[in-house]
Parts: C-alpha cells; sequence; structure tokens
C-alpha cells in the first residue's frame, strides 16, 4: 500500500514544494488551499508522479473542511505524514502588538493553532494506525520577539507548545510530532509582510528540500518533541541554539 500525505497549504510555496517532493517518491497525497485554480493546477502536476492525488478547495479553520479532509484520506486507508502548513499572517502591514487588533489577533489563533490542532483530532485514528508523523510548520518569529510580528509570533509559539504537548502525549501510541521553521523563503506570505520590498534575495522552498528528505526518513521515535529549523548549518534546536535564533 502507498505512504499517504495530507498537506495544507499545498498550492504554492512550502506546501507545494513538499508536495511534489513527497509525490516523487511515491506518496499518495490530500491537498488543500483557498483559491481553487492553483490548487487544480498544482494536482494537475503532481499526479504526473503517478500517484492518487487528492485536491480539496477550502478553509483549515471551517470544521467541515476539516471532515472532508479526514474523509479523503480515509479514503487512501492510512496517513504516515500530516503537514500542517497552511497559516495566516495575520494584520497587515503589521502592526507593533500593543495596537493589534484583537478581533484579527482572534483569526490569526483559529487558523493558525485551532485549525492544526483540530485536523489532527480528525486524522488521528489513521495516524495511530500507519504511526504517522504530524509537523507543524512554525517561524522564528515564536521565539525573536521581532517588533511587529508579536501577533503572528504569538501563534507560532503557541503551536511549538502544542506540538510539544503533543509529542509527549502521543509518544506511547506511535506518533510522531515536530515543530520545524522553514526560515525566510521568497514566499507569497514572506512578501505580504515586506509590501513593495524586494524579497529576491531571499530562497525559494526548495532550499528546504535535503532537511525534507532527511526528516522523512528518520523513525518517528528518533524526531518526536523536536524543533526544527529547516535552513539552518544544525537542524535541532536546542536550549543552547535557542540564543543563536536570527531574522
Amino acid at each position: 500500500m502507498h505512504r499517504t500525505a495530507l498537506i495544507t497549504g499545498g498550492s504554492q510555496g512550502l506546501g507545494r514544494t513538499v508536495a511534489e517532493f513527497l509525490a516523487a517518491q511515491g506518496y499518495d497525497l490530500v491537498i488543500t488551499a483557498r483559491h481553487e485554480e492553483e490548487l487544480a493546477a498544482a494536482a494537475r502536476e503532481l499526479r504526473r508522479h503517478g500517484g492518487r492525488v487528492f485536491a480539496l478547495t477550502g478553509d483549515v479553520a471551517d470544521p467541515g473542511h476539516r471532515q472532508y479532509l479526514a474523509q479523503s484520506a480515509r479514503g487512501l486507508r492510512r496517513l504516515d505524514i500530516l503537514l500542517n502548513n497552511a497559516s495566516t499572517l495575520g494584520a497587515t502591514p503589521l502592526p507593533q502588538l500593543i495596537d493589534y487588533p484583537l478581533d484579527e489577533l482572534d483569526d490569526a489563533f483559529r487558523i493558525n493553532v485551532a485549525a492544526p490542532l483540530a485536523l489532527v483530532r480528525e486524522v488521528f485514528p489513521l495516524l495511530e494506525e500507519s504511526g504517522g508523523l504530524i509537523v507543524n510548520v512554525t517561524s522564528d518569529a515564536a521565539l525573536g520577539g521581532y517588533p511587529g510580528w508579536g501577533g503572528y509570533g504569538l501563534t507560532k509559539a503557541a503551536l511549538d507548545l502544542a506540538s510539544l504537548t503533543l509529542a509527549n502525549e502521543l509518544r506511547d501510541r506511535g506518533i510522531g510530532v515536530v515543530a520545524v521553521d522553514p526560515g525566510d523563503l521568497r514566499t507569497r506570505m514572506h512578501q505580504a509582510a515586506f509590501p513593495g520590498e524586494d524579497i529576491s534575495d531571499r530562497p525559494l522552498p526548495q532550499v528546504t528540500l535535503p532537511f525534507w528528505a532527511w526528516l522523512f526518513g528518520q523513525p518517528r521515535e528518533a524526531v518526536t518533541g523536536r524543533r526544527y529549523r529547516a535552513q539552518a548549518d544544525r537542524w535541532e534546536v536546542n536550549a543552547a541554539a535557542l540564543d543563536e535564533v536570527a531574522v
């Protein structure tokens, strides 16, 4: 039986890059994003690798859509990887935390924290049966306290703690959980954080491929509970490495 992965935010950027990598490795995929045409185009390209690709347009913050994703994953009869990649930058232009609109902060937590956790719940039986790996995409904004990044950073710090807690709780049930900071990338979200600025000096998401190839080849018990930086010289973030975080 083919290995399978569910990837949110899978139509472009990092999610699309990881989906392409896994499809080339023979994975069947469930991918989701909010923009139908982009998602359909991504699915057509991914299917060229020969695997099954279910492309489901919707918002991961919508409970009905999460149920639909879980139903599609059940149609593939297993789930080896859940990549919680979809997220929102929150209020833009990036406001200082003291001025952050609280309704938009609520939305950011709903999308960046509650939705990934809720999706884990929806597909939990499949993950447990397959001994799957949950990958939550985080950011150095969770650690750095950078001016203007407070709202987004708060959500990613919460996701980091959720990842570690889940890893500790699910370790004995055979499920691995990691948090991965992909680093600054030339993506639509990163451009939105710097409107009008040239971000062509940032690398494309493909720069992270060596990390993903390594991570997905590791035993779940060897990586669970860890936080990684996909572009760093040393991928694993430990207590000593936290002092080295850079923008």
